[in-house]
């Protein structure tokens, strides 16, 4: 049996009455758009290249095992394609409005946790299909390789014939304890198989050791409480979204002209539109403190092909309080290359192993209790997160037509009402805001403020680089 790693778990544990935790991304398109009989077919010759899109979430017995992914006897592909179009004129907020609201509804559990929806009416003739994928499933990179896996590399790719498939049944409660339970005792076993290695290579291991624990220990020390901002609290049910974009050769100038990631340019432009967003809310910038959990992918080529969760973290105080944006860099640039060096990312990834192995019905209690308490109580931790995705670096095709745009979305929780999305897709980084309808919705500001912040510093590398220019 196929089960959640306890990682996957956390996602389908974190969903409550004001929480969804679905993650999406707006694929644009200014082509004629397809019938939707058309990207039926397209889909349906793809299902047997992601099985998880026909296999629905299922739990054991007392929780005594993590739950577990099965066929779903009655899968439906047409339950899962809607089809809708935007009132005339089909501009921009309009389509921001529908994405929010779509956003805002939890996925079916009774049903693979997915749905695609085909949106014309976009202003200028364009048109857009919107793939929304539980967390549980994929993370950012998982999804992206899922989009690639839809959509075509070329033009003109012959549209295939669906593969045969047939559901296996539901294995009945019992043997769902058992494999649980023999899954866990084989997670000790192989912790075990380790040891004599251990032993063999005492200085190393012991360096390891001690590598995590000093990561942990740092990752420990981040989860402070900050003060108190606007844009930490409680959240509703439901959704705002807004988002923007830049060129990828724009941030290859800034790095020219100041070093540093992509990654870094990034972050220095999203702590921008974050310093505005703070003052026209009316926070103290000057003594606040945004702390971002930063997703950092642990994905190692193991050729299983499934999509899942392979995710550590960073905790990342953004700058705000620096106005001057190269400064702003330059502190971007100090506090990840400190971060990167602190073993918090390896700790993460060690702690996220571990809790594979601690016993379901515990994690299961301890994250509704968790999470029951940050609903009635909030949380002061974290502020925000911000996950940035390296995409596809060429075009994507549906039924022939090129994909223009790909504009991400990011869920949030409690005490976070705003996250952001980061994807860069064929030569452009797009930015996806997400916020809590009630509470934060001047997250347009952000997104713009991202955007502007990297052709701000665009300007000023042109400026540092003089006759060194790139051309």
């Amino acid at each position: 049996m196929d089960k959640l790693s306890a990682l996957d778990a956390e996602f389908l544990y974190l969903e409550d009455g004001s929480v969804q935790m679905a993650i999406a991304g707006a694929c644009i398109f200014d082509d004629p758009p397809p019938p939707l009989a058309d990207l039926e077919a397209l889909v349906a010759s793809k299902l047997h290249l992601i099985p998880r899109y026909r296999q629905r979430v299922r739990t054991v017995p007392f929780e005594l095992g993590r739950p577990i992914w099965v066929d779903d006897p009655d899968f439906d592909l047409g339950y899962h394609l809607r089809h809708t179009a935007l009132p005339a004129p089909g501009d921009d907020s309009t389509f921001r409005r529908l994405m929010g609201r779509v956003m805002s509804q939890q996925l079916d559990r009774d049903r693979p946790l997915w749905e695609m929806w085909l949106v014309e009416g976009l202003e200028g003739g364009r048109w857009a299909i919107v793939f929304k994928v539980h967390h549980c499933m994929v993370d950012g990179i998982a999804g992206v390789g899922l989009l690639t896996v839809l959509l075509d590399m070329a033009p003109d790719v012959p549209l295939g014939e669906p593969e045969p498939w047939e559901a296996h049944r539901e294995p009945p409660g019992a043997r769902k304890v058992l494999d649980a339970w023999g899954g866990l005792a084989a997670g000790f076993f192989s912790l075990a198989k380790d040891v004599p290695a251990s032993l063999a290579h005492p200085v190393t291991s012991a360096r390891t050791a001690l590598a995590t624990t000093e990561g942990a220990v740092r990752f420990a020390e981040r989860l402070t409480p900050t003060r108190r901002l606007s844009i930490e609290g409680p959240i509703g049910p439901h959704r705002v979204w807004a988002h923007s974009s830049a060129g990828l050769d724009a941030v290859r100038t800034i790095r020219t002209a100041f070093g540093g990631t992509i990654n870094d340019v990034v972050l220095a432009a999203v702590t921008g539109g974050y310093r505005k967003l703070l003052l026209g809310r009316g926070d103290d910038v000057d003594t606040a403190v945004v702390r971002s959990l930063v997703p950092v992918s642990t994905r190692h080529e193991d050729g299983n092909g499934v999509p899942d969760n392979r995710v550590s973290a960073l905790l990342y105080n953004l700058p705000v309080s620096v106005a001057d944006p190269i400064e702003r860099l330059e502190a971007v640039q100090a506090q990840m290359a400190d971060l990167k060096a602190s073993h918090i990312a390896e700790a993460g990834e060690t702690i996220a192993s571990a809790t594979d192995l601690v016993p379901p019905v515990v994690m299961g209690v301890v994250s509704r209790t968790t999470i029951r308490s940050m609903r009635r109580f909030g949380q002061q931790s974290l502020n925000t997160v911000t996950t940035n995705v390296p995409g596809p670096q060429f075009p994507l095709y549906c039924l022939g037509r090129e994909m223009l745009e790909y504009r991400p979305y990011v869920p949030i929780s409690h005490g976070l009402r705003v996250g952001t999305a980061i994807l860069s897709y064929n030569g452009r980084l797009f930015f996806g805001v997400t916020g809590d309808f009630r509470t934060t919705p001047d997250v347009p500001v952000l997104a713009d403020e991202a955007a502007t912040g990297i052709e701000e510093l665009r300007e000023l590398a042109l400026e540092r680089l003089g006759d060194h220019r790139p051309s």
